[in-house]
């Protein structure tokens, strides 16, 4: 089964088990932080988390800068590991948000896709909506596919 086969079989499900895939989802952070896999495609990921003040807040009550890069993340992640053969994982270079407006409470969905998609080198952008589709901020993030050896244990 191919991991674009895996991850919708995922959206479909809610998870899989991990016999069906080297996956392991939902991973911990995913059950942690209480957001999920919600579409996929090829080179694209959308994540959903149902933000909660009394779970994810930051000392002025909003939503946690670091709980939308997890998120963000993660959806960046996912769809990148679409992409990916059986020999091949990765590894993030480099990541970076900007915000543009606060959240307290409400479905919050993230939105990963290629910006420019490499043999080694990739860039992506992912979009964080809130419900009314505003833009709460947005996220780069540049990943390296890594293969045989330097893939292994990943």
């Amino acid at each position: 089964m191919s991991n674009l086969e895996f991850f919708k079989l995922v959206t479909a499900n809610g998870d899989a088990l991990a016999a069906e895939s080297r996956f392991i989802y939902p991973p911990a952070i995913a059950k942690t932080l209480g957001f999920k896999l919600i579409e996929v495609g090829p080179g694209t990921a959308t994540m959903e988390i149902v933000a909660d003040a009394q779970k994810h807040a930051n000392p002025m009550g909003t939503i946690h800068g670091g709980v939308l890069c997890d998120i963000a993340d993660a959806a960046i992640g996912m769809a990148h590991a679409t992409t990916l053969e059986e020999d091949e994982s990765f590894t993030s270079i480099d990541l970076q948000i900007n915000f543009f407006r606060p959240v307290w409470n409400g479905r919050i969905r993230t939105v990963a896709r290629p910006v420019s998609v490499g043999r080694q080198i990739s860039r992506y952008v992912c979009d964080i909506l809130r419900d009314d589709d505003k833009q709460v901020a947005q996220v780069t993030s540049t990943v390296m596919t890594l293969r045989g050896d330097r893939a292994s244990g990943r």
